[in-house]
């Protein structure tokens, strides 16, 4: 359960284990991307829950019936680069969403966002956003792209993150009380390094081999 406002900690057997597997540094790049898909499938899934549907009529091999929808244009934004590894876990539930990108980098001293590229989809505006990165740890990626979808005319902004830091959920659900947050995990704290303890290190690094 989370104390914070409009965010929701997913508890589930599979995804204990998949944080412990991780979360463990031994764990090699075949193992981490295994893990990171099983949980960004059960995320995903969580997170599409509340989509409108619309009736129609089908018919089935007996006869006709009551078929449903989805009744909203669903646009998955990553947070670049380690949002791209949960954008899959949405595009297998569906297929046709659109797909926008947002690159941010942290700054080592600072320890915010730097943007450096941006490109969104037609329909922010009208449909479900969905913001992706594994990981919220200042809440400063998160908070500059939620800022930016919001004055490209996003209403409905769903954000989902791997594993969150208090520090970074405070600052988001008290700036953003209108974006929902679905995690795994809320962690610790954040260190002197703004890293999440006890954390999993650079998810991004991790998913591409790039440590």
């Amino acid at each position: 359960m989370s104390t914070f406002k409009n965010v929701s900690v997913l508890e589930h057997p599979v995804v204990a284990r998949d944080l412990s597997i991780l979360r463990d540094q031994s764990t090699d790049i075949v193992g981490f991307r295994k893990a990171m898909a099983r949980i960004a499938n059960i995320l995903a899934y969580s997170a599409l829950k509340e989509l409108p549907l619309r009736e129609h009529s089908i018919n089935t091999p007996i006869t006709e019936t009551k078929g449903y929808a989805i009744d909203t244009e669903v646009i998955v934004v990553p947070i670049l680069r380690a949002g791209l590894s949960l954008v899959d876990a949405i595009i297998e539930f569906i297929p046709d969403a659109k797909v926008g990108h947002l690159g941010m980098y942290r700054d080592e001293t600072t320890h915010e966002p730097v943007d450096y590229y941006s490109n969104l989809p037609d329909g922010v505006a009208e449909g479900q956003v969905l913001l992706v990165d594994p990981m919220l740890a200042t809440g400063g990626s998160a908070d500059d792209a939620i800022g930016f979808l919001k004055k490209q005319g996003a209403q409905n902004i769903r954000f989902i993150s791997l594993i969150c830091a208090p520090e970074g959920l405070k600052r988001i659900t008290e700036k953003y009380p209108d974006v929902s947050i679905i995690t795994a995990a809320i962690d610790e704290k954040l260190n002197d390094q703004a890293f999440i303890v006890p954390g999993l290190g650079d998810a991004g690094d991790r998913y591409f081999g790039t440590l």
